[in-house]
């Protein structure tokens, strides 16, 4: 059972966890941004300011902590570990239950400009904070 693990070096699971952090913030910040370019430019520089805003107080009350947690866990784990271990088990029961939410928005009858707001403020916090990692990566394994 052990060869089908997908085991990597920790240094590039910091690396990874960035990535996706990353990939997650780009997706959802494109997807406000798709839907504020359908509305008057006035109400769109408003609701993305409210966006912005957003995503720094969730990257600094929340996902900063959350990150911060999960690359000292990763920095103490031994030489190779699974590739899906940049996050805890239990969060991936967190991340299921973040993407059905965002499906159930998406689908409701909640204005799409207003919306944005909300995947700015999670996707631009994303971004944010996915610099930790690139950070912890390069600090950590810059010589290795």
């Amino acid at each position: 059972m052990k060869k089908f693990n997908p085991a990597i070096q920790t240094k590039y699971l910091v690396l990874i966890g960035g990535i996706v952090w990353s990939v997650v913030g780009i997706l959802l910040c494109r997807l406000a941004l798709l839907w504020l370019s359908k509305s008057d430019i006035f109400v769109a520089i408003g609701l993305a300011l409210s966006g912005i805003f957003l995503s720094l107080l969730i990257h600094h009350l929340g996902f900063l902590k959350i990150a911060d947690r999960n690359i000292e866990r990763i920095l103490s784990m031994k030489a190779k570990v699974c590739i899906f271990g940049f996050q805890p088990w239990k969060s991936y029961i967190i991340i299921a239950i973040m993407i059905g939410m965002g499906i159930t928005l998406r689908h409701s009858s909640l204005p799409k400009p207003y919306l944005s707001i909300i995947y700015l403020g999670f996707g631009g916090a994303m971004i944010m904070s996915s610099l930790k990692y690139y950070w912890a990566f390069l600090k950590n394994f810059n010589n290795s």
